[in-house]
């Protein structure tokens, strides 16, 4: 299993009634809802791939 972080975090009430909203589609609990909204923020800015691709460039696993 891979290791686990745990960040803490501080939303105002109106940004934590937004985020309210996502929870059943993109998550069942609150860490859920954070973490899918992060991973789906890097794969929009292409963070991920463009990470991928420099470590099959740079000859890395």
């Amino acid at each position: 299993m891979a290791e686990v972080k745990r960040i803490q975090v501080s939303f105002t009430e109106q940004q934590w009634k937004l985020l309210n909203h996502f929870k059943g589609e993109l998550g069942e609990s609150d860490a859920e809802v954070i973490r899918n909204i992060v991973m789906s923020w890097l794969a929009e800015k292409s963070f991920i791939t463009d990470s991928v691709k420099n470590k099959i460039k740079n000859g890395n696993k």
